[in-house]
């Protein structure tokens, strides 16, 4: 039975009730809860309700973003259900993943990953050598253990393994020459 609900009495209450966002019925609280609105484009502050291991979880979005980077990148560009602002929200997100999960983060940076490389005075993005000097970039990123430095997709892999073998086939390792064979 609901009969007990506690409403604000004055200003200084409702302020309060309005930051917290929740109802008091029989001792019993319920949050307040913020549905994700696809259409609306979210700020840092703007609450956000998603659901979680142990039931829904109401959180600022600058506190989703400290709390499940990956889950809110996730949201705004591969489900694309979430739109954010992005200055504000975009940018200290992918300075969050980079902390949280550097795997993820690799995955997702791929080619545009900043690099020390052979030659050049400072970091680069990896885009530079793979596309102008492809053999350089194998020789680097293959032969040189630097795997682990920049993420390349099984088609990003083949189409480096495809230049570098009509370039200068001698310089491949015979796995590499296999997956060329068998993609």
């Amino acid at each position: 039975m609901v009969n007990d609900i506690s409403k604000p009495k004055d200003k200084k209450n409702s302020k309060k009730k309005e930051k917290n966002s929740y109802i008091c019925v029989q001792n019993v609280i319920f949050m307040e809860t913020f549905p994700l609105d696809s259409s609306k484009v979210y700020y840092s502050s703007d609450m956000l309700t998603l659901d979680c291991e142990n039931g829904p979880v109401t959180l600022s979005l600058s506190g989703w973003l400290h709390e499940d980077p990956v889950r809110i990148h996730r949201m705004i560009l591969k489900e694309k259900l979430l739109q954010v602002d992005q200055m504000e929200v975009f940018a200290p997100l992918v300075s969050k993943l980079r902390r949280a999960d550097y795997d993820y983060y690799k995955r997702i940076t791929g080619l545009k990953m900043m690099i020390d490389f052979p030659g050049f005075p400072s970091e680069i993005e990896a885009r530079i050598p793979y596309d102008t000097d492809p053999i350089a970039f194998y020789k680097w990123w293959r032969k040189g253990k630097n795997e682990n430095k920049v993420y390349l997709s099984p088609a990003y892999q083949f189409k480096l393994f495809q230049k570098v073998s009509k370039m200068e086939p001698k310089v491949m390792l015979k796995k590499d020459i296999e997956f060329v064979k068998n993609f």
